[in-house]
């Protein structure tokens, strides 16, 4: 009785320490996530999930997990607080990327194998909708009024732009080779495209769908061939955006106004996908083939820390823990 009362004292005094905040990562090669202790810097908890995931998300209110588990032709539901799988949502086949609607209900996925997006209401765990896009879907977003999702395609070298009310094609732009991720930005005016194969990032006026101009990367001693830009996260307003420059195992740092490359930054072995913590001081990088997880000083713009992960980690997201 006296623990418990000397307990309730300490939690409205505020003197238990606060659980740290969490970076997941998944790692495809391993069918594990490795959450990372923002605090500590180091690996807390790794959590089994179906064959090779890589896209990864929490919901908005962070109460479960979804990730891409590719090979297992499924998108995986998981409890943040015990890891536990609770349940499979039908994603069609190969899921590779996904985005969650604003009204936290319906996801839009990627299905690289069928050529399709696929729409599912993660409450009644039934697909809504499946919309014929190009070849080889792969990168996913969605406005932030959730009135437009975008697809592109691999093979196409497009980016699909999608009506969520009629889950049809409105538009359809082309970018450079084999583009791979997509984000709204600048409260959803404009849309950027990576382009792997291209080396740039394409953007577009949201409004017309006209192109608004392209970022290209060069780095010295670097071949451009290695340059090959795949996810990138966008600062605190909007101002810079870090992109992950693949198998030339460097993140370009953009001005988001000017689309003027003003840094590289040297991580790990092809860097794939990111995340950052709260404020956006810290920024988390997935580097597939050295195994790691680079920590960056967003404002120092520098390594500060290598973090050991599962084989080939892919996608990160951030989890708050209070």
């Amino acid at each position: 009785m006296k623990y418990a009362i000397s307990l309730i004292a300490l939690l409205a005094a505020g003197a238990l320490p606060a659980a740290a905040d969490e970076i997941w990562v998944t790692n495809e090669k391993d069918d594990t996530i490795s959450v990372i202790d923002i605090d500590t810097l180091e690996v807390t908890r790794t959590i089994e999930t179906g064959e090779r995931p890589r896209g990864i998300i929490f919901a908005h209110d962070y109460s479960v997990l979804y990730v891409c588990a590719s090979d297992s032709d499924a998108v995986q539901v998981i409890d943040p607080e015990t890891g536990e799988i609770l349940h499979d949502l039908p994603s069609g086949e190969d899921p590779e990327q996904f985005v969650l609607h604003p009204d936290n209900r319906h996801l839009y996925i990627a299905n690289e194998d069928d050529a399709i997006t696929t729409v599912v209401d993660t409450e009644t765990r039934r697909n809504v909708a499946q919309i014929n896009v190009g070849i080889e879907p792969e990168g996913m977003a969605v406005s932030p009024d959730g009135k437009i999702a975008i697809t592109t395609s691999e093979t196409t070298n497009m980016a699909h732009w999608i009506d969520t009310e009629t889950h049809e094609l409105f538009a359809n732009t082309l970018v450079d080779s084999r583009p791979r991720h997509a984000e709204f930005v600048k409260d959803g005016t404009e849309l950027w495209v990576s382009s792997e194969i291209g080396g740039t990032i394409s953007i577009f006026d949201v409004e017309t769908q006209a192109p608004k101009g392209k970022i290209e990367f060069e780095i010295s001693n670097i071949h451009p061939d290695r340059i090959q830009p795949v996810g990138f996260e966008f600062t605190n307003g909007d101002t810079h955006a870090f992109v992950a420059l693949g198998p030339s195992n460097h993140v370009a740092v953009v001005n988001a106004e000017t689309y003027e490359v003003e840094d590289y930054l040297l991580v790990g072995r092809r860097v794939w996908h990111m995340a950052f913590n709260a404020d956006r001081s810290l920024l988390f990088t997935t580097n597939g083939v050295s195994g790691d997880v680079t920590v960056i000083d967003v404002a120092k713009r520098k390594p500060i820390k290598t973090i050991k992960v599962g084989r080939f980690p892919w996608g990160a997201a951030f989890r708050p823990t209070n």
